[in-house]
């Protein structure tokens, strides 16, 4: 096999790009913005200038230029596809998608059309966000969703430990009290809407704790995590070996 250079690449081999707004978080495994959360390499791209309080609070809507000009570098690195790493970037992702010739998921909200097509039209899908004032119709219709009467939403922004980490960006997190807020937030959602059939969960920060969510309610948790796994197999397809 000939490779050839890719003019002023200094890495190769990033399937996956994400772009990053900027936060004062600690990044856990299982946090989309830790790399041990996958089993690939993530190529993570700061968008300097673009503030992830800003993007989570909703008001984040001057940024799209940037993530479109940091989207265009990432494909001139050579990647397949395009993340990000905040729920609310739903708010770019059409002129994202549309400046490049790669697939782009900014957001964890692009599996809610498949996610309610999976789920019997008799159950409603139960969705984790880190800010539920910020999460409304035009957020959804961002994705293709506009008739919410199935959707149930529980903000874990009213939860003092979470709020504390992620929107007050204070720099210090304990796993075993933000594990036992986001699983209550999840019971307290199932026991308020007893007809949920799945969780799906908004925020980048909370696939952590997606198998206590399941070990807690017994339900699916489809998380950011696993869909960023289920596009890297899309673009890097894999032999399947054994025997017939």
């Amino acid at each position: 096999m000939i490779y050839t250079t890719n003019q002023g690449q200094v890495a190769y081999g990033y399937a996956i790009g994400m772009l990053c707004a900027e936060w004062n978080i600690p990044f856990i495994p299982g946090d989309l913005n830790n790399a041990y959360t996958f089993d690939f390499p993530m190529r993570y791209l700061t968008v300097p200038g673009a503030s992830g309080a800003d993007v989570l609070r909703g008001s984040g809507d001057a940024f799209a230029e940037l993530m479109i000009e940091a989207a265009k570098k990432l494909e001139s690195e050579g990647v397949r596809a395009i993340t990000g790493n905040c729920g609310f970037m739903v708010l770019f992702q059409e002129r994202v998608a549309a400046s490049v010739n790669i697939p782009v998921f900014l957001t964890s909200m692009v599996q809610l059309p498949m996610l309610l097509q999976m789920i019997s039209p008799s159950k409603q899908l139960g969705i984790l966000t880190a800010n539920s004032a910020a999460l409304g119709d035009k957020e959804f219709a961002q994705v293709g969703v506009h008739d919410t009467s199935r959707i149930r939403v529980k903000g874990l922004e009213a939860y003092p430990h979470f709020s504390d980490v992620i929107l007050k960006e204070l720099g210090t997190l304990d796993e075993d009290l933000m594990r036992s807020e986001v699983v209550a937030a999840a019971k307290a959602l199932l026991s308020e809407n007893p007809k949920l059939g799945a969780f799906m969960l908004e925020c980048s920060d909370l696939p952590a704790y997606s198998k206590a969510i399941h070990d807690a309610t017994g339900l699916p948790v489809f998380d950011w995590a696993n869909f960023i796994n289920y596009v890297y197999h899309a673009t890097v397809p894999h032999n399947y070996n054994g025997i017939f």
